[in-house]
């Protein structure tokens, strides 16, 4: 399997490739191991490990949008819907409720988000408080969101959300 330039790094570090160690590592498959399963929840572990030591990161996947911010903040979103689900805060693990299997993916969201006049902010579910993030990274969420709406023709986004009418229980 070869790596491409703009691909993900093998390292795990979330940028290119290209800016990160092409050229300076020689990466090669192990074939007497399976590939490690990229899960979600996997994933939100990983996030929730950056945010408790306070980095900043952010890393799309999918239609997903994982971040932390260097005050400890970590947040998953989904683009198709505008969902988030704040999953780290000031450095400390948020338990989340998620199912995942490899057909679907469940997750309890408890915001939806927008990012307005170049501000990160959120909408909860339950109360309808709106809050402002002023030093959350707005600019490249944006430019993450835009990136994946080109990878997904739109009629995949909108089917990524199922109704309750239309799951068949039998």
């Amino acid at each position: 399997m070869k790596i491409g330039r703009n691909d993900p790094c093998p390292c795990g570090s979330g940028q290119k490739y290209k800016k990160c160690c092409q050229g300076k590592v020689a990466f090669k498959p192990v074939t007497d191991q399976p590939a490690p399963q990229v899960t979600l929840k996997n994933e939100i572990a990983k996030l929730q490990e950056v945010a408790a030591k306070k980095e900043k990161m952010i890393k799309p996947l999918g239609v997903f949008i994982m971040f932390s911010t260097d005050e400890g903040d970590a947040w998953l979103l989904e683009i198709s819907e505008m969902d988030a689900l704040q999953v780290a805060e000031k450095g400390e693990k948020i338990e989340i409720e998620m199912n995942e299997n490899p057909e679907t993916i469940e997750i309890n969201w408890s915001h939806h988000f927008s990012i307005r006049k170049k501000q990160f902010i959120t909408t909860a579910y339950a109360d309808k408080k709106e809050t402002i993030w002023p030093d959350y990274p707005a600019h490249s969420i944006f430019a993450a969101i835009k990136r994946i709406r080109k990878k997904f023709p739109k009629e995949i986004l909108n089917k990524i959300h199922l109704n309750e009418e239309d799951v068949s229980v039998g």
